[in-house]
């Protein structure tokens, strides 16, 4: 993996911008030497902003970005003068980018639209200036506000893909060889288990113009949910699909054992998954004769559609391609909104050490300025009336 340029897991610590101090001047011109405060309004800190763009599939322009820092909020000046905001700092996601606390695991955001802007961190407000203080009985206040503090927070980003179909299957079952039968993506393929090491995504064209996207993973097996293979590294990418296909090879011992081996993975790794639609491919069934097939039909799972489909003969293909359709746009099928599940704090370490993410960020935050410094040398002679 350390040569894939597929990145959908970094560890970034993010810093909004301080608000700047509020100024403490006095007016003193020439023919205005008793002019009372005029001391401006400091600018507001930068906020942090998530922003999704459709341009970007990884989270790989991230990976060497890990200190995201807006801009300080400048001091406010003379003549009533507000300081300088300071700069926002976006950052560009990929859609279907969830954002949790590195230290506490809980769920933070999460951007699923182009355009989409999230702040993540809010830039501290600017102090007000001595101008605002000013009573009848205080008309020459020599004190301001000092600006609101930045905010900062390490965060991890996981990208979780937006596609229609969703493939599910044991290595070798076939998943990369559909993908590249059905669409123009070009996932590797070859006889040995694991030859898909990262998600691919295909554009499915239909009839009348009309397409769906579909996802391959890393194959599945047993125990994957609890860290065997690579199967728990890219489950996250099918939490989004709102259409599973299992796809099993036609000639397994037992279809309807391996159909429910992958069944209790999904469970295991986040039950809400057993509530989307789902549809049963028998793959690699140009090795099946009528006769076979119709011994193998009354063992299938039983309420859930099923096929027998060949990608290398194109067999069933067509049939399979109206079955996701029609599955599709039942509205009993409608993505409900997806409910993201803090993270156990107890596992987060191992899942960090895992993703090679387990960089502790220790920061000691030094200011060149002085919040309560201010300069009074040019009050020393102000006469109180």
């Amino acid at each position: 993996m350390a040569e894939s340029n597929f990145v959908d897991y970094v560890k970034i610590y993010c810093r909004s911008g301080k608000g700047g101090r509020g100024s403490t001047h006095m007016r003193r011109e020439k023919y205005t030497p008793k002019g009372g405060p005029d001391g401006g309004d400091g600018g507001r800190g930068g906020n942090v902003i998530l922003r999704g763009n459709r341009n970007y599939w990884t989270l790989l322009h991230l990976k060497y970005e890990r200190h995201v820092f807006a801009g300080h909020g400048e001091s406010g000046s003379s003549s009533r003068s507000f300081g300088k905001d300071g700069a926002d700092k976006i950052i560009e996601v990929p859609c279907g980018t969830v954002v949790y606390n590195a230290e506490t695991g809980e769920y933070v955001c999460d951007v699923t639209e182009h355009e989409q802007e999230v702040v993540l961190l809010k830039g501290g407000r600017g102090g007000l200036g001595n101008w605002h203080f000013r009573t009848a009985t205080r008309q020459a206040p020599r004190f301001a506000q000092p600006g609101e503090p930045m905010q900062e927070m390490t965060v991890i980003m996981e990208l979780k893909l937006l596609a229609d179909v969703g493939l599910v299957g044991f290595p070798n079952a076939g998943k990369s060889t559909l993908l590249s039968a059905v669409s123009a993506a070009k996932p590797k393929i070859a006889d040995y288990p694991f030859t898909t090491l990262e998600p691919n995504l295909g554009i499915v064209s239909y009839r009348d113009g009309k397409s769906f996207v579909m996802a391959d993973i890393p194959g599945i097996i047993e125990g994957a949910s609890e860290g065997k293979g690579l199967g728990l590294r890219f489950l996250r990418h099918i939490e989004r699909n709102s259409l599973l296909l299992f796809m099993v090879p036609a000639d397994s011992d037992d279809i309807h054992k391996e159909y429910d081996i992958l069944l209790n993975e999904l469970k295991t790794f986040n039950p809400e998954m057993l509530d989307k639609q789902r549809v049963l491919a028998i793959t690699k069934s140009d090795m099946l004769d009528q006769e076979l097939m119709d011994e193998i039909e009354p063992t299938l799972p039983i309420g859930i559609p099923h096929i027998f489909i060949s990608s290398v003969t194109g067999y069933g293909i067509s049939v399979l391609k109206d079955i996701l359709w029609e599955e599709l746009n039942k509205e009993s099928n409608k993505i409900e909104t997806l409910v993201h599940r803090a993270k156990d704090v107890g596992h987060l370490k191992d899942e960090l050490r895992a993703q090679g993410e387990d960089e502790d960020f220790n920061y000691e935050y030094e200011d060149d300025e002085e919040d309560d410094d201010f300069d009074y040398e040019y009050e020393e002679d102000w006469d109180e009336e």
